[in-house]
């Protein structure tokens, strides 16, 4: 059996137990957000880039969720 560990939102920082978070994958890591926090990932990733960065991103390629569209 796997070690648990608390899984907190790279966004505003609440963890599994106060709130659910989902699990997204970043650049082979686990990183977790929140419903409330993936709007903002999804429609303003620019906002998240700095703690993108901490969770893994390169800094390079398109953030998850951009969209030239947007």
């Amino acid at each position: 059996m796997e070690p648990q560990h608390s899984a907190a939102c790279l966004n505003c920082g609440r963890s599994e137990a106060e709130f659910p978070v989902l699990v997204l994958r970043l650049a082979g890591h686990e990183v977790f957000i929140c419903p409330q926090c993936l709007p903002a990932l999804i429609h303003h990733p620019d906002r998240l880039t700095g703690t993108l960065i901490a969770a893994g991103w390169d800094g390079e390629t398109p953030p998850p969720g951009a969209d030239a569209g947007h």
